[in-house]
């Protein structure tokens, strides 16, 4: 029995695609993939898998050559004493600068959206795109210089006397701030975008004040993006070192500089095994904070259209 082949609009008979050339393309789409999978598994799979492994090993001798002996101690270590703190320590810096950094970038994205000037908006999105990758040595130096004990700022305002310092919990938060708030601009403009005028019309004809339309329309909708975008600055302020290690060196304990002195052999002589095992630690939080992310991601994703 032949079945055949649909029509067009105009009467035309279309050409019917037969079944070989589909597996093809889906072929060619799957082999397209490849060399990203290949470069993942290089450039990740193999540094992770090590890592694995010397976080679960230690060297029964000092002499080289020596088999390895698999061992939870060093896990162990890396969930006590000093380490804990520095894990703590990062916790807590991660959220509290990504908690203020996800009000501050929505406050100033929602000025962006509503703001009359498309050149605002412009100029906006082009800083916050370069300061969101301003990080590190350079970062640290900068403020050093604006607000550190000899700072210009710190000088000129007399902020010593007030207490303040640049070197502890709070003054490395604000350093933070400073590309986690353009950071959450990037990350919210689009949901922020995707509200829809009529929607604050109806809530206003309705009798709704300004607060309640947040409450009840604008947050709902914009929850899931919030929440993506917390945990991005989260993770992004969690993984961060070159601006601490040149700023704070050890006055604020956080794990990342605890895995570089472990490595450096400033903790003990064979603490490498440790620092692998924090690192891990540190992977583990992480891949907790992605599984959190990518389904809010999608859920948020539909507004962008």
């Amino acid at each position: 029995m032949s079945t055949a082949a649909p029509a067009t609009t105009d009467g035309a008979v279309a050409p019917r695609r037969r079944p070989g050339s589909l597996l093809r393309r889906a072929a060619a789409g799957r082999l397209a993939v490849v060399p990203l999978l290949l470069f993942v598994a290089v450039a990740f799979g193999i540094p992770a898998v090590a890592m694995a492994y010397g976080a679960f090993t230690t060297n029964t001798s000092s002499t080289p050559g020596t088999p390895s002996a698999f061992t939870s101690g060093n896990l162990s270590a890396s969930l006590q004493g000093g380490y804990l703190t520095a894990l703590i320590g990062s916790v807590k810096l991660s959220a509290m600068s990504a908690l203020i950094g996800t009000v501050g970038g929505l406050l100033l994205a929602q000025a962006v959206v509503t703001s009359r000037f498309q050149a605002l908006r412009h100029a906006v999105l082009s800083a916050s795109g370069v300061l969101a990758n301003f990080g590190g040595v350079p970062l640290a130096f900068a403020f050093i210089a604006t607000l550190g004990n000899a700072g210009v700022l710190t000088t000129h305002l007399h902020l010593k006397d007030a207490g303040w310092s640049l070197y502890t919990f709070w003054g490395l938060n604000l350093v933070y701030l400073y590309f986690l708030v353009p950071l959450m601009v990037l990350s919210v403009l689009p949901s922020l975008d995707g509200l829809r005028r009529q929607w604050r019309e109806a809530a206003q004809n309705n009798g709704a004040t300004t607060w309640q339309y947040w409450r009840h329309v604008a947050l709902p909708v914009l929850a899931p993006s919030l929440l993506g975008g917390f945990v991005l600055l989260f993770g992004t302020a969690f993984a961060a070192y070159a601006t601490a290690a040149a700023m704070v060196g050890a006055s604020v304990p956080l794990i990342t500089l605890q895995i570089a002195n472990a490595l450096n052999g400033n903790v003990a002589a064979d603490a490498g095994n440790v620092a692998l095992a924090m690192s891990l630690d540190m992977v583990v939080i992480a891949v907790l904070v992605m599984a959190v992310y990518l389904p809010l991601q999608r859920r948020s994703a539909r507004w962008l259209v």
